[in-house]
């Protein structure tokens, strides 16, 4: 890759971390699939604020929402039979959840219930459902990563249309994760994680998607898994296996790339702070919450509108 100005590199800092006390050192079934059956005491991803500025995460192999306040105050709002993955906010205190047991989930983060929200297509079963992101119309993007990769390049991506209609919309994706939605709405950026890239996915005016095209490439173990979107454009991809969130400019050149100085497992990202400009990254294998200044604000994530309830 030629580069005029080469990014600069910045290290994270490290803002909070799981206490003890909510650590499970021990072998876990998800372990056993997706850490080699290392004991993995929790896997961190999914982080959202709400609007009390509240960091939410899940923990995969055990079931587990936490809520963790401005202080870094860690609190366990939900433990269920399931594996959280991504989150998005419904409505104040409704979270919807990709759960690779369950499908789509939703969370009352007041009571801690959650209950079904779509489990299966056509009477099938989802092969693990992973990230999500929301439309300004209020239409949602889901992916259905399971286990694929280069061996089965089988994973999907979905829109679930605010009439409830489910919309196939890429079933050949060598792991779908992250999805991000350009600031007009009009493009899709999707994460491939085996495929060590992303992908452009263009949102055509009749609903289909057309050429869809590489937009940026990795390299190392693991590729691309969170993505984000700024004010100006750019694109946030978070790359475990480097310890890398990559910031890229419109033509995929990276512009900034922050490091881990915890662990390699950079997983996905979150804006918060009061302008929006602070990036909060998980760094799932150490149970850790890394943290960097952004150049500019996050794009401000879209809900679905008008709903109080479901």
């Amino acid at each position: 890759m030629f580069l005029i100005n080469p990014p600069s590199v910045v290290d994270f800092d490290v803002w909070s971390a799981m206490p003890d006390a909510y650590r499970r050192p021990r072998r876990s079934a998800w372990a056993d699939a997706n850490r080699g059956g290392a004991p993995t005491d929790s896997f961190l991803e999914g982080p959202v604020f709400d609007d009390a500025g509240n960091l939410y995460v899940t923990d995969i192999p055990w079931g587990r929402i936490f809520k963790i306040d401005k202080a870094g105050t860690w609190t366990l709002i939900a433990e269920y039979d399931g594996e959280p993955n991504g989150m998005k906010f419904l409505a104040t205190n409704r979270l919807l959840i990709t759960d690779y047991k369950n499908g789509l989930i939703m969370l009352d983060v007041t009571t801690g219930a959650v209950e079904p929200y779509l489990e299966r297509r056509n009477s099938e079963r989802f092969r693990g459902v992973n990230d999500l992101v929301f439309d300004a119309e209020g239409n949602l993007y889901f992916t259905d990563q399971g286990q694929s990769g280069l061996h089965d390049p089988t994973g999907r991506l979905y829109r679930l249309r605010r009439n409830g209609q489910l919309d196939l919309m890429l079933d050949n994706v060598p792991s779908p994760n992250g999805v991000a939605l350009s600031p007009d709405g009009r493009v899709l950026y999707l994460a491939v994680t085996r495929g060590n890239c992303v992908w452009r996915v263009p949102l055509m005016i009749d609903g289909s998607v057309s050429k869809v095209s590489r937009f940026f490439t990795s390299y190392g173990p693991s590729g691309p898994d969170g993505v984000a979107v700024d004010s100006e454009g750019n694109l946030l991809v978070c790359n475990p296996g480097l310890g890398y969130v990559w910031l890229l400019n419109h033509r995929a050149e990276p512009i900034i790339v922050w490091r881990s100085p915890k662990g390699m497992s950079t997983t996905n990202i979150a804006f918060g702070g009061p302008d929006r400009r602070t990036i909060f990254c998980t760094e799932s294998v150490s149970g850790s919450i890394l943290t960097a200044s952004a150049p500019n604000a996050g794009l401000p994530l879209a809900r679905l509108r008008g709903v109080a309830g479901k």
